[in-house]
């Protein structure tokens, strides 16, 4: 238990605390370091990153670029079926992506969703939806649709 002492200026308390009644830790600073570092690792299935880059190798899948271990943070795992729940152990969902190309591919799914009127995204436009134009698209919608019919022809 803690005494409690009155000091000689301004009557301040000053409270110290005995050595016998201090909490004794048997535990060393290395144990106390162990058992955070072991909290912070991932559960089982969220380590697939690593497995992929083993699998894969440092290398883009689309571009082709080669990363080394200093620049590897700029390369990405992309979930093939979009599912990243789906972690197979053999690596066949995953493709490691450059973090450009893999911007790539998400806004391809995207515009592929918007206008092919995925049930997914039927709700999410890719323009505002002030700027409307005569097919209700928006001024974007309706310049990338003439976009596409010019390279048809």
């Amino acid at each position: 238990m803690a005494s409690i002492t009155f000091g000689s200026k301004g009557g301040r308390v000053r409270t110290a605390v005995k050595k016998s009644d201090r909490p004794k830790s048997t535990k060393t600073a290395e144990d106390v370091v162990r058992e955070i570092k072991a909290g912070m690792e991932k559960p089982a299935g969220e380590d697939y990153r690593e497995r992929s880059l083993a699998i894969h190798g440092l290398i883009c899948a689309r571009c082709g670029r080669e990363f080394d271990h200093s620049s590897r943070h700029l390369l990405t795992v992309h979930h093939k079926d979009s599912n990243h729940h789906n972690n197979p152990p053999d690596g066949s969902n995953w493709e490691n992506l450059c973090a450009y190309c893999h911007d790539d591919a998400h806004s391809r799914e995207l515009l592929g969703d918007y206008f092919g009127g995925s049930e997914r995204d039927k709700g999410s436009s890719v323009v505002y939806e002030e700027e409307t134009s005569d097919s209700g698209l928006g001024v974007l919608g309706k310049r990338l649709q003439e976009a596409m019919k010019k390279k048809e022809k």
